[in-house]
């Protein structure tokens, strides 16, 4: 009586089969994964971390004090955005100084997208510009004169606000 054998006499390579594939298949993918991850992270510095913080904190303060400028001239700004024309048109109540004024529009994460616009009032401190489609975002605006010694500031949720109203802050300390 013979026994037969159960082990095969010939075996393919180890690289014919499917399974030693399939275990450094999740190891591989990982590896990859965080090479992309490093990279993103590396291509894309964060433009909210500030090198000089003193500095900035310093500028808080000139800030505030052309905001007291502004209050004191008694200074509002009135904007409607149009995205069927692509114009934005303004007026400013108070008493600005100057007719030449520097509208920004400061995207909250991303600086490669804010805007800085030239304003020229006429007769009644109104302003119309043109002005592309704007994205969807919580958008800074700031109205300053020619000579940076005043500064209107507030925000804008686009598209939820069409119109926004910018007052001088009348206690900025």
């Amino acid at each position: 009586m013979q026994v037969a054998s159960v082990i095969p006499t010939h075996s393919a390579p180890w690289y014919r089969h499917r399974w030693p594939w399939l275990l450094m298949a999740g190891p591989l993918i990982v590896v990859i994964a965080g090479t992309i991850t490093m990279w993103i992270s590396f291509a894309g510095a964060d433009a909210l971390v500030v090198d000089d913080y003193y500095k900035q904190g310093k500028a808080i303060n000139q800030d505030l004090r052309r905001e007291r400028v502004a209050a004191n001239l008694n200074l509002s700004l009135a904007l409607r955005f149009d995205p069927a024309a692509g114009r934005l048109s303004g007026a400013v109540q108070g008493k600005p100084g100057s007719k030449n004024l520097n509208l920004l529009l400061v995207h909250p994460t991303m600086p490669s997208k804010d805007m800085k616009m030239a304003v020229t009032l006429d007769e009644n401190g109104s302003f119309s510009l043109p002005l592309p489609l704007l994205e969807r975002a919580h958008w800074q605006v700031e109205l300053e004169d020619a000579n940076r010694q005043w500064r209107l500031h507030g925000d804008w949720h686009w598209p939820q606000q069409k119109n926004i109203d910018i007052q001088s802050v009348q206690n900025a300390a």
